[in-house]
């Protein structure tokens, strides 16, 4: 089955590529890596911000990494040329929450991200990562994820 195939097998559709929102490119490419500038948990409801484990449950900030998944992949999307089978991994992701006080299960909540890439590119998406909690992400969101993939 084809990226595409799967994608909307999900019911995912991608969003245009988000712009940056200060001073840097939303990738870059050298050689075979294109690194993925961090994606946050927008969309255009506005997206989940807040804190997790204050205002954000961990179920709402999974859903939060779902939605950094889709945006990373709508910037693969366009790095590729909108040539998705052109991804041959899914490197490494580099997972940011907006955490509360005493709120350690960072790794489920990025779970959210790592999931879908499975989900969507099959053992090409299997991929190290980070998982790293922080007292405040940009305009608020609850998560942002970054990543590193590797393309033909």
């Amino acid at each position: 089955m084809t990226v595409a195939a799967r994608i909307a097998e999900l019911g995912l559709t991608l969003p245009e590529p988000a712009k940056p929102v200060a001073s840097y490119v939303s990738y870059v490419q050298t050689g075979n890596l294109v690194h993925i500038s961090g994606q946050l948990s927008n969309d255009a409801s506005g997206g989940i911000k807040g804190t997790v484990g204050v205002d954000v449950t961990p179920e709402q900030a999974a859903a939060a990494a779902r939605l950094c998944a889709i945006n990373l992949i709508a910037q693969i999307n366009a790095a590729v040329d909108g040539d998705l089978e052109r991804v041959v991994r899914i490197v490494k992701l580099g997972g940011f929450v907006q955490a509360g006080p005493g709120f350690t299960a960072i790794p489920a909540v990025i779970n959210g991200c790592s999931d879908l890439m499975v989900e969507v590119f099959g053992d090409a998406g299997k991929h190290a990562r980070s998982a790293v909690g922080v007292y405040q992400l940009p305009l608020g969101f609850a998560v942002e994820v970054d990543a590193i993939v590797e393309v033909r």
